[in-house]
């Protein structure tokens, strides 16, 4: 693979658009989604992948979803808090299917805070999880059920995620050693 300014590239932009078409797919495929699904991104990492998730599903299928972005900050349980944009939930989430989406899973604490965020706007007829990468390491139980790419990693590596749209012009992931 070709290498990143400060890591190894291990998905390009090709890839990665294959990656969201397929999830797309995936997302669409189960009954319950036939109704209608609610993507919820988590902020910052899973909003540029929720909002090309969506367009996706449209292209697919004729119907938007609904689209939403979570902030967990307040539901944290390890101190970690950037500051960031409030919640967007645009739509009442009871009784509906809902697809968290974030770029990368690793310890699943991230989605226990999403987890806990959701179920205190609502109940879902469902909650799913999609992710781009999904890095193993697992500190609670936790597991994707729609993955981009499983890409097993050391806890002295990190994942970056570039998605156009955000901070990048480039998609690409890859993969960095820990700052020391």
């Amino acid at each position: 693979m070709t290498t990143a300014q400060d890591g190894r590239v291990l998905i390009e932009s090709s890839e990665i658009a294959r990656v969201i078409a397929r999830l797309a797919h995936q997302i669409l495929e189960p009954d319950d989604a036939q109704t209608g699904v609610v993507l919820i991104g988590v902020r910052r990492g899973g909003e540029a992948l929720a909002q090309r998730l969506a367009s996706e599903i449209e292209r697919i299928s004729g119907k938007a979803p609904s689209l939403g972005f979570l902030n967990i900050n307040l539901y944290r349980d390890d101190r970690v808090t950037h500051e960031m944009p409030e919640s967007q939930i645009p739509v009442d989430i009871n009784g509906r299917l809902v697809v968290i989406v974030d770029d990368v899973l690793f310890t699943g604490r991230t989605i226990r805070a999403a987890l806990d965020a959701v179920t205190d706007l609502g109940r879902p007829s469902a909650i799913r999880l999609c992710v781009l990468v999904d890095r193993g390491l697992r500190e609670l139980p936790v597991q994707a059920d729609y993955i981009g790419r499983a890409i097993p990693t050391s806890r002295r590596e990190r994942i970056k995620v570039s998605l156009s749209g955000t901070q990048s012009s480039t998609d690409e992931v890859a993969i960095l050693a820990a700052a020391p």
